[in-house]
């Protein structure tokens, strides 16, 4: 079919791919293995069971668990059955926002897992519209619930008389016929309801195999979760075509017992690609760096000597051991260091499999990419948007240019455009605007924001980007509009490049952003590695105590080195225009997490809610005394 559904997607590989493993996942200790025909059969099975609940052909379904095999089951029983997924992230904490989106989407079931089932519980009462609450767990229930077992008991009876009915309604379903309302991430008071459709799913599952790719029966290891549509199309979907499989990482009773099971997950699975986003992949280097700085100043040295000759030889990837004249004899060198150091490293870190990452979710500083190409696991940048389903563009394997998001996926149109949208040269910075299948059919119960966000059939993304003169293909994003500073003088920049260069390049620093709001300088707030700078602190200063106030100074003083190698005479000198780097330093008592909202569910920092929590700091950041290093509320918070 032109414009197959998803149904129609899944009948396909799961036919083709009948025995090959699909899922994998940890249960009592064991990795078990589902196969496309099995997976494909119980989202039959569910499909029937919804029906014989009642669900109807487009109503929707809340969906809040972790990343499992059900997961993905039970999306495929609600889109066979009709119905509308709503995926809801786990990480979401506050009440408001769980209950807003399922009575915003007016969801008439609401299916959880035994972690996230509290959250149901505390809100259910506030969800008029919520017929039932299906358990994925066999735990006591309350009135009001089921456990999935039954819904399954339910669609194999109710297949046994029922069939042809189930068969007329999977036979209803249309391109158009909405699969997903995705709500956006709660940067603001009021998510949207993204509506992607079936067909918005499979297109950009065509558009993405333009661009990246894996041998067929390769293994992804999924580390986001699995209500993002990044997770569907480059996890679900794109492994499906390629006969591959997924696995999941072992669920533990907090976010943060999950995290802890990673490493074990890599394991074990040997995954050929990770799905990753900027801030997990500097966790996984900074554990890196750990782990090697933990054997000796030598080995850290040798270590730091090898990664620095690589990143000399392999340069944007694109132009690797050019000119041949002046890196000729990195070449051999190199090769020796990978295969007595770097294989080793990358082996204990991401099994002996691991060819590459895709990356998302935010802009994925240079520095970054060009370590892990050294060592010989690339992270490629990748950029898209929930609207656009979401990938619209991705370095990959022999096709890569660090610095950019990629090449753009085909077939779509893409164009830069200025502030009153009309279209802008090549190599010109304008709002990044798209036409394709891939673009959503709307917000849901949103007209207002759908018109001004979808014009003639054309996209308009909000995000800063050119295209790159030599290859228009290859697409550079420079940030979001909203984040643009604004200085004293109405000048703008797009603060991201810093943030993300700073935390790739200083051990010592975790969390970043510059604010500057049309005020004489900027400020940088800043949430450090408390524990490093301590450690360096007894290394390099043994006689101060880290809670003496000599030692609280040197440790400033630290931060603020660091943050001086971006001046004139520092190492990374004009990498950044000079009026934009921060006069005043400030450091956050806390750090940023989804715990306290001031990070989404897909690891971004939202600016906003940052801003405005310490917007007391900032103020005083911009008084005499404030914007000293060593000024009493940054010496109590260090």
């Amino acid at each position: 079919m032109e414009r197959p559904t998803i149904i129609d997607f899944v009948e396909k590989y799961s036919k083709k791919f009948a025995d090959h493993t699909y899922l994998r996942e940890k249960v009592d200790g064991v990795w078990t293995e589902t196969t496309f025909k099995q997976t494909r059969d119980e989202g039959r099975i569910l499909a029937a069971g919804f029906m014989a609940l009642g669900l109807a052909a487009g109503e929707r379904v809340s969906l809040l668990s972790e990343a499992r095999n059900l997961w993905v089951m039970t999306e495929l029983g609600i889109l066979y059955a009709g119905g509308v997924n709503v995926p809801l992230s786990y990480k979401l904490e506050s009440d408001t926002d769980l209950s807003f989106r399922i009575n915003h989407s007016d969801s008439v079931f609401a299916v959880a897992s035994e972690n996230e089932l509290p959250k149901i519980r505390r809100i259910i009462g506030q969800c008029p519209a919520v017929r039932k609450v299906i358990v994925l767990d066999d735990v006591p229930l309350q009135e009001g619930e089921m456990f999935i077992g039954e819904l399954r008991s339910m669609g194999v009876a109710y297949l046994k008389e029922h069939s042809a009915e189930l068969e007329a309604r999977i036979a209803s379903i249309g391109p158009d016929d909405y699969a997903n309302i995705s709500y956006t991430s709660g940067t603001t008071a009021d998510p949207k309801g993204i509506l992607l459709t079936h067909r918005n799913y499979t297109a950009n599952v065509e558009q993405g195999s333009s661009v990246i790719s894996v041998p067929e029966g390769s293994t992804m290891l999924i580390i986001l979760p699995l209500d993002h549509c990044f997770a569907h199309v480059a996890g679900f979907y794109t492994m499906m075509m390629y006969g591959g499989s997924i696995a999941t990482v072992p669920v533990g009773k907090t976010q943060l017992a999950t995290l802890r099971n990673i490493p074990g997950a890599i394991k074990d699975t040997k995954p050929y690609v990770m799905l990753s986003v900027p801030a997990l992949s500097r966790t996984f280097k900074k554990s890196i760096e750990s782990a090697v700085r933990a054997q000796g100043e030598k080995v850290e040295k040798l270590f730091n000597w090898g990664v620095n000759l690589a990143i000399g030889y392999n340069r944007e990837y694109y132009n690797a051991g050019k000119p041949w004249i002046k890196h000729f004899w990195k070449k051999p060198i190199i090769n020796f260091f990978d295969k007595k150091v770097f294989s080793t490293i990358r082996e204990k870190a991401f099994g002996p499999n691991m060819h590459f990452f895709v990356g998302g979710g935010a802009l994925l500083d240079i520095e970054l990419q060009r370590w892990y190409n050294a060592i010989g696991v690339p992270v490629f940048q990748g950029y898209g948007l929930s609207e656009a389903t979401p990938i619209i563009c991705a370095n990959s394997e022999g096709h890569a240019i660090f610095g950019s998001s990629g090449r753009t996926v085909e077939p779509m149109d893409i164009k830069i455009c200025d502030e009153d949208h009309n279209e802008v040269p090549d190599g010109v910075t304008g709002e990044i605007v798209i036409r394709g299948e891939n673009v959503m059919a709307g917000y849901w119960k949103n007209p207002e924001a759908t018109a001004k966000t979808v014009v003639d059939g054309w996209l308009y993304t909000g995000d800063r980007g050119y295209l790159y003169p030599k290859d228009r293909r290859y697409l550079y994003v420079t940030g979001r509009f909203k984040s643009l500073l604004i200085a004293a003088d109405g000048d703008k920049y797009s603060p991201e490049g810093y943030e993300d260069n700073l935390t790739s390049i200083s051990p010592f620093v975790e969390q970043a952003i510059i604010h500057n709001n049309q005020n004489p300088y900027t400020i940088l707030l800043v949430v450090p590695n408390k524990e490093l700078l301590r450690s360096w602190l007894a290394k390099e200063h043994p006689g101060l105590d880290a809670e003496s106030e000599d030692g609280k100074k040197a440790m400033l003083q630290k931060l603020q080195s660091e943050v001086d190698t971006y001046r004139k005479g520092g190492k990374h000198e004009g990498m950044f225009p000079e009026k934009w780097l921060p006069a005043a330093i400030v450091v956050c008592p806390e750090a940023w997490t989804e715990q306290n909202g001031l990070v989404n569910s897909t690891a971004k920092i939202v600016r906003g809610k940052v801003e405005k929590r310490f917007q007391e700091l900032i103020d005083y950041a911009y008084t005499p005394e404030g914007k000293a290093l060593l000024n009493g509320k940054n010496m109590q918070a260090i």
